[in-house]
């Protein structure tokens, strides 16, 4: 057997365990809402998508900055127009409000995300994690299309409020055991924690609200999506992103159900503020990070291609527990992914 099959066969095991083991959380980035161009861009498009719907004044001065040798991107385009302030600039709404108008005229499929809900949903594990990057709303629209239970720190129906204590009910039902009755926690309770927001969702009256898909809104409620830019991780010390930033932390960290592993889906690496919550878990002696992308920048795949906890599968190349081989043809990819959890 060839070294290189040797790696691919070594490698797929570990997945593969890793992924039927307890005590799995997932975190999606935009790969996994791409869906091979069926869903939603991805970060590195966005711009060109949205550029006509952004005012003229301020497309120009964003498109201006992105023509600077050197800027990277929309992200830090934004980031070299942003004062500073505690307030939201006008290039910063602009773009929320364009990239929601965008998305509100996908409709994407939904086939992958209700399968991994499904079998998801089906673990026996208490509670199931799910974080997201992503603005979209394919979760909860895969959620309803299974009737799948999911809790998202709302309560309500058509203006939804926020309340993280929410994610502390836990759903029980009773057994029956001879003559008596055991009520039991259900297993598999899905938690998604939207860390960047939602285009769905919105500040009223000082309140974060979900507004239901195909409502109307008014332009005068603020959305709550933090855009491709670096003061993300200011904007996440407000509400509500403080409260689900707090689980986040303490699922990978400190919390009393940490988890053991945590499995990256179509996430390139590339926020920091993130990044250093994951670098925090993977100082632990019983925790794994799982990363799945079709690509990773240099940088980033160097960054965690050398820990003894870390795999990495890729389409160009993987890295199995610091052991750096050829890439996989298709694991990497979210809708076979979803298969194996």
């Amino acid at each position: 057997m060839s070294e290189n099959n040797s790696f691919m066969l070594k490698l797929e095991k570990s997945v593969r365990t890793q992924l039927g083991s307890r005590n799995v959380g997932y975190l999606f980035g935009a790969g996994a809402s791409y869906l091979n161009g069926d869903g939603f861009p991805l970060s590195s498009t966005i711009w060109d998508v949205i550029k006509n719907d952004i005012p003229e004044n301020e497309r120009d001065e964003i498109q201006k900055k992105l023509d600077i040798d050197g800027t990277e991107g929309l992200e830090h385009a934004l980031d070299l127009l942003d004062p500073g302030g505690p307030e939201p600039t006008r290039h910063r709404n602009s773009v929320t409000a364009a990239i929601a108008g965008c998305f509100s005229h996908i409709s994407p499929p939904i086939t992958a995300h209700k399968t991994f809900l499904k079998r998801v949903s089906r673990r026996i594990d208490s509670f199931v994690p799910i974080f997201t990057l992503n603005y979209d709303p394919l979760i909860e629209l895969a959620s309803d299309a299974e009737c799948i239970a999911i809790t998202d720190g709302f309560s309500g129906f058509f203006q939804a409020s926020f309340n993280s204590n929410n994610y502390d009910f836990i759903p029980s039902k009773y057994d029956n055991k001879g003559a008596h009755r055991v009520l039991r926690g259900n297993n598999g309770i899905l938690h998604l924690y939207k860390l960047h927001g939602s285009m769905t969702w919105f500040l009223i009256n000082d309140l974060p609200i979900r507004i239901a898909l195909g409502l109307d809104t008014s332009e005068d409620w603020p959305r709550l999506m933090i855009p491709p830019q670096y003061r993300k991780a200011t904007e996440t010390t407000t509400q509500p992103y403080s409260a689900i930033w707090t689980r986040f932390r303490a699922w990978l960290i400190h919390g009393p159900r940490a988890l053991n592993r945590l499995v990256c889906v179509g996430y390139g690496m590339r926020d920091q503020h993130v990044n250093d919550v994951i670098e925090n878990a993977t100082a632990r002696g019983d925790f794994t990070l799982l990363i799945f992308a079709k690509t990773l920048a240099d940088k980033c795949f160097k960054q965690w291609a050398g820990k003894r906890n870390v795999i990495i599968v890729t389409n160009n190349r993987c890295s199995h527990f610091g052991d750096i081989g050829p890439g996989h043809d298709s694991l990497w990819d979210f809708e076979a992914l979803c298969m194996e959890v």
